[in-house]
């Protein structure tokens, strides 16, 4: 059983203790908060060690959980790092891609697993939907939030279309060609929506937009291929597939939708369906997968490299902003 420990203990810290006393592979030691009401108010609640610095607790785990606010990140996870600590740690994996880098070298160093909670990668729509995403040459999603203060500290590129960048880099591998993007400072002082389209050396597209002033939420995103249209809808955990198929002549089912595609091109019967999803709760699932990469010394789902990939494509929608 692996001796774990989380850093932070605000909105996301607690449901991380309350997430991490459900899986069977971790012993939850305590957490540490600098913020000293909040410390004991979640030591109370959760009858939980408070420790008393970052390098107590440290000393006590051989796996560190980050979920401190983004500005302490890379401090926090070196320090982990540099005493051989296993380490999980919240999107954005750090503040800046040259942080990124050089915890990637520390990483490195230190010989140990680093997972970053792109935590989207389980939500159960996105697993399902796994087998059917083949080479998508346009993607479009859009992320909307009603508005919340939290995360108003840093543009919406990094609070919430960064899980979207992390979602389109893992299904296109190709190197990104070009990026145009704009965005709009309105409640707060950095871009509150934007919008990217993101080209790639393989011809795909990617259209991305976050908002956190919309009237109502939405995390949907649209995957569009050869003879197939996948729509996953990551707030409601619903997954719709739209195929195409070639036929030779018209289906016996009357109510079969078919496209003629003209004089000696052939018809395509159009297929609709809305696979079974799964529920699960997400943070677990990408928990159990870190913990499972430590044991089985195998490399974990969302890597380092995957948090900084993410990060660095961030930034550079930002300086086409150039808010």
């Amino acid at each position: 059983m692996l001796k774990i420990g989380v850093l932070g203990a605000g909105h996301l810290g607690k449901i991380h203790i309350k997430c991490i006393r459900e899986i069977s592979d971790y012993e939850l030691v305590g957490f540490y908060d600098p913020n000293v009401e909040t410390a004991a108010r979640v030591a109370e609640e959760f009858g939980l060690k408070n420790f008393d610095s970052l390098d107590d607790i440290i000393e006590a785990v051989d796996v560190v959980d980050i979920v401190t606010p983004t500005v302490s990140h890379f401090d926090c996870a070196a320090a982990a790092l540099r005493k051989s600590r296993h380490v999980f740690i919240e999107k954005p994996i750090v503040t800046t891609p040259a942080q990124a880098r050089e915890l990637m070298k520390i990483a490195g160093e230190a010989g140990v697993k680093v997972q970053v909670g792109h935590v989207e990668r389980f939500n159960p729509a996105f697993l399902a939907a796994g087998k059917y995403i083949n080479n998508p040459m346009f993607i479009e999603t859009h992320r909307l939030s009603q508005f919340n203060p939290r995360g108003t500290d840093v543009p919406v590129i990094l609070d919430l279309m960064i899980h979207d960048i992390d979602i389109v880099l893992s299904v296109v591998r190709s190197n990104v060609k070009k990026i145009s993007a704009s965005g709009v400072p309105i409640v707060s002082d950095t871009p509150d929506i934007a919008n990217a389209r993101i080209e790639f050396d393989n011809g795909c597209v990617a259209n991305l937009t976050a908002s956190r002033i919309s009237m109502k939420n939405m995390r949907k995103s649209r995957f569009f291929q050869r003879d197939a249209y996948i729509s996953v809808d990551f707030l409601n955990k619903e997954l719709e597939i739209v195929q195409m198929k070639d036929i030779d002549r018209d289906p016996a089912d009357p109510f079969a939708m078919v496209l003629n595609l003209g004089e000696g091109k052939g018809m395509k019967e159009i297929l609709i369906d809305k696979p079974v999803v799964k529920p699960n709760n997400a943070i677990i699932v990408e928990l159990e997968s870190f913990a499972d990469a430590i044991s089985k010394n195998a490399t974990p789902p969302v890597t380092i490299n995957d948090g900084y990939q993410a990060l660095e494509l961030a930034y550079r929608i930002l300086e086409k902003i150039n808010y």
